[in-house]
């Protein structure tokens, strides 16, 4: 969320880039594709004959229609060593073998005079002529087939063999042709039909993919579009595997631009993140899971009444001395005995208030909700809404409880319903909170971070401004200030507002740790290693302290010594997410040793996994992982478990940037996944 202290935002991820395997479509590794040469081959009509075009609209593949038949003739003579030996059966057997080889050659100069027909009526630019001109061409092909598969079958295995490949060959060719002058004369149910029966005989035409690339976009079938991308990408990468095993650059350009990408991404990714987004509406809000208890717990630390409350906590006493209070209280107090009911709902309420602040002190966040859920709808008589009454029963309720423990409450109801991003609940505890308390500041840092989260930035700015009013010493207006003014891209007072922080309270450990990111951010980087060394003074074992050095290093390209940093940040505090990710993005980034050819992805795998099992709302460890795992995968089945992980982290995105990347990847997954399928190709992992 906006106003969290915990810095699970991709310092690291943002530029890098992902591990550039051969599975990885060029959407993540081909950002330097030069798509201006395709464009304009698409565009260019041939001027010497029909052929040439890299799949345009506009060009007829004859570039694999022989001019001259290449079925070459059988010998018409025996070796002299071998005629004294010839007998009736053999010479009867050569000669069903010229009378099948004649038959074979008539045919293709046949076809060729027909093909030469239809280039020439292109040409003229009579499409639908020049397509019934290629027709006839393959009608010719398959009326004469049948009697040629016949007189074939006596003629030798070779000349069958040859005589076949050369008929399908040109069944490719005149089809191709056909659909392009089809896609010509505006025919593209037709084009995309004869497109469909060339990949069926060769999956791996270039031409007709384009061509259906084309004219999918052009109906606005993006989705069937992309997967026609990543067809036309994995053949690419295929046809280049050994080169991109060997770290070599591949052999040309990529088939498609990487604007090609982005253009049809951009009108898949509204539908799926629609879909998305109903499907974690279906949710009740109180299914939603919460973030990890590090996030919590640095969400917490970062408000400045956080000691206080602790302190009371530790003091007031443990969780059994609060259930057994709850325990003896009175059941199914009549609603009708309005003042009992109301101290009886008021006085389990307060016990519920204080065990939760318990749970939270032992960091049992899960628990502390649970007990400030129900203390919550004890006070806003829940059970009663649609009675008569309800707005009666829940004043006397009120009445009942001490203005402190209600105000408490509120506060930590939106802090609730804040953590499961409910929004509109959270800013309306706290804003009812504030009418009781219109001076406390910390409950104004709270609603601003629920605008920040919504988006909200002015209303936001507005807030802290509040604040820094009745309290210009607030740290932490000053602190989540600074978070508002570094998402707005306002460095230098992002800056300010941090040191003035430092300033009032030296060993504030978030400011620091922050101000060392502003100064990365500005590429200062002795600046950020002097402020993080100054941190480590206040708290050595701190596992952010660590983890930031880490990020240093990176920024420097150490990596040996980023994931040395990331290994002790792991071991201060083992439910920290982000040192997993990084550290498994320094494994990435490591020159591999020993001969080997790629880095230790097996140990990138296990360190992001091991981040989502302590953080399941770390989408940048989905996003990465999935990668990695697509990379991996020894066949689709494999592939399909990506999709799965991907439909999982859906699950916990929270804001709309998290739904876009998540869904990038998933949209990009199965398109590769269908590519695949269409490819005849078992595996999406080149190594």
């Amino acid at each position: 969320m906006g106003s969290s202290s915990n810095h699970q935002t991709t310092y690291i991820v943002i530029g890098l880039a992902a591990f550039a395997t051969a599975a990885a479509l060029w959407y993540i590794s081909s950002k330097n594709d030069d798509g201006s040469a395709a464009k304009k081959k698409s565009k260019s009509l041939p001027t010497k004959d029909a052929g040439g075009g890299a799949g345009g609209g506009s060009s007829v593949d004859s570039g694999i229609t022989p001019t001259k038949s290449n079925v070459r003739a059988a010998p018409t003579t025996a070796s002299s060593s071998s005629a004294s030996t010839t007998t009736t059966t053999t010479a009867a057997t050569s000669s069903k073998t010229s009378d099948a080889t004649d038959d074979d050659k008539a045919l293709h100069r046949r076809i060729e005079e027909i093909d030469r027909a239809g280039k020439a009526l292109f040409k003229e630019k009579k499409f639908m002529e020049a397509a019934e001109t290629f027709t006839e061409a393959l009608d010719l092909i398959e009326q004469k087939r049948p009697s040629t598969a016949i007189k074939s079958s006596a003629a030798s295995d070779g000349e069958s063999t040859k005589s076949s490949s050369s008929l399908t060959r040109q069944i490719i060719t005149l089809t191709n042709n056909r659909s392009a002058m089809y896609e010509k004369a505006s025919f593209p149910d037709l084009a995309l039909s004869d497109c469909d029966a060339v990949l069926d005989l060769d999956p791996g035409h270039s031409k007709a993919r384009t061509r259906r690339l084309r004219i999918l976009e052009s109906q606005n079938r993006h989705t069937e579009a992309l997967v026609e991308v990543c067809a036309l990408q994995l053949k690419f990468m295929n046809d280049n595997r050994d080169k991109l095993r060997l770290g070599l650059p591949p052999t040309g350009h990529p088939p498609v631009a990487q604007s090609k990408i982005e253009e049809l991404m951009a009108q898949i990714q509204p539908e799926e993140m629609n879909r998305a987004q109903e499907a974690l509406a279906e949710k009740d809000s109180g299914d939603r899971a919460l973030p990890s208890t590090y996030t919590v717990t640095q969400l917490l630390k970062s408000f400045s009444g956080y000691n206080k409350w602790m302190g009371e906590a530790a003091r007031g006493g443990t969780v059994g001395k609060f259930t057994s209070q709850i325990e003896d209280l009175l059941d199914h107090v009549p609603r009708k005995n309005l003042v009992a009911y109301a101290d009886n709902s008021a006085t389990k309420a307060t016990l519920l208030l204080h065990r939760g602040k318990r749970h939270a002190f032992e960091k049992d966040f899960v628990k502390a909700v649970a007990d400030f859920d129900e203390a919550f709808a004890l006070a806003e008589d829940k059970d009663g809404k649609d009675e008569t009454d309800h707005d009666e029963v829940k004043a006397e309720i009120v009445k009942a409880m001490e203005n402190e423990d209600y105000a408490r409450l509120l506060e930590w109801a939106g802090m609730c319903k804040h953590l499961r991003y409910e929004l509109k609940g959270a800013l309306d505890c706290y804003e009812r909170c504030s009418e009781m308390e219109p001076d406390n500041t910390e409950l104004l840092v709270k609603r601003a971070g629920v605008k920040m989260d919504g988006n909200q930035h002015d209303e936001a700015e507005a807030l802290f401004v509040d604040a820094l009013t009745l309290n210009p010493t607030a740290s932490d207006a000053l602190l989540h200030r600074a978070n508002l003014r570094m998402l707005q891209q306002r460095v230098p007072e992002s800056e300010s507002d941090l040191e003035t922080c430092i300033r009032l309270y030296p060993n504030n450990l978030l400011a620091r740790l922050r101000l060392a990111t502003v100064f990365m951010a500005k590429e200062d980087l002795d600046g950020a290693r002097r402020m993080l060394d100054k941190a480590a003074e206040y708290e050595p074992d701190s596992s952010e302290v660590h983890c930031y050095r880490g990020e240093l290093h990176f920024a420097k390209g150490e990596f040996a010594d980023a994931k040395g940093e990331f290994d002790k940040a792991m071991v201060c505090d083992p439910l920290n997410p982000t040192p997993y990710v990084n550290a498994a993005l320094a494994v990435m980034n490591t020159p591999p040793t020993g001969g080997s050819m790629v880095p230790d992805v097996a140990g990138a795998v296990k360190l992001l996994e091991k981040a989502i099992e302590v953080d399941p709302m770390m989408h940048a460890a989905y996003v990465q992982l999935g990668q990695m795992k697509l990379s991996m995968a020894t066949d689709l089945k494999k592939a399909k478990e990506v999709v799965e992980l991907y439909d999982r982290g859906l699950e916990y995105c929270r804001t709309p940037e998290e739904l876009k990347d998540i869904c990038s990847m998933r949209i990009l997954t199965l398109a590769q996944i269908d590519a695949a399928h269409a490819l005849h190709m078992e595996t999406l992992n080149m190594q």
